[in-house]
């Protein structure tokens, strides 16, 4: 039995299309990263033909994080907190004309259903 591998191929791409590309970079709010992804492509091969065209590529690092002077570094912050409402379980038992209306909270669903499969026997 012979088993072929296939032959990966690479691709090529027009000068139009690599410049139509790096283009996009220099947008306004464009990543190189994003544009790449966008067109199926891999970030670092658009880095290789900007810096091949002379263009740099932009920073990979992140926007520079401004901390006003006046604001505390770090330490406990206090939040407050609305007091926690428990929902009940409502379950509503209809047999011919009756109607039979059990809340239960829901903190103690399990006992809720150990009753009520008790109850439906």
């Amino acid at each position: 039995m012979n088993v072929t591998k296939p032959r990966r191929t690479r691709r090529t791409h027009s000068e139009a299309f690599k410049q139509s590309l790096i283009e996009a970079c220099g947008e306004p709010g464009a990543s190189v990263a994003g544009v790449a992804l966008v067109n199926g492509i891999n970030a670092n091969q658009l880095r290789r033909w900007m810096r091949e065209r002379g263009i740099e590529p932009p920073a990979l690092s992140c926007l520079p994080l401004r901390v006003a002077a006046s604001e505390p570094m770090g330490g406990f912050v206090p939040v407050q907190l609305s007091p926690h409402v428990d929902p009940p379980i409502r379950l509503e038992l209809r047999k011919g004309a009756a109607v039979v209306t059990v809340e239960w909270p829901a903190s103690s669903a399990a006992a809720c259903g150990a009753w009520l499969r008790e109850w439906l026997g």
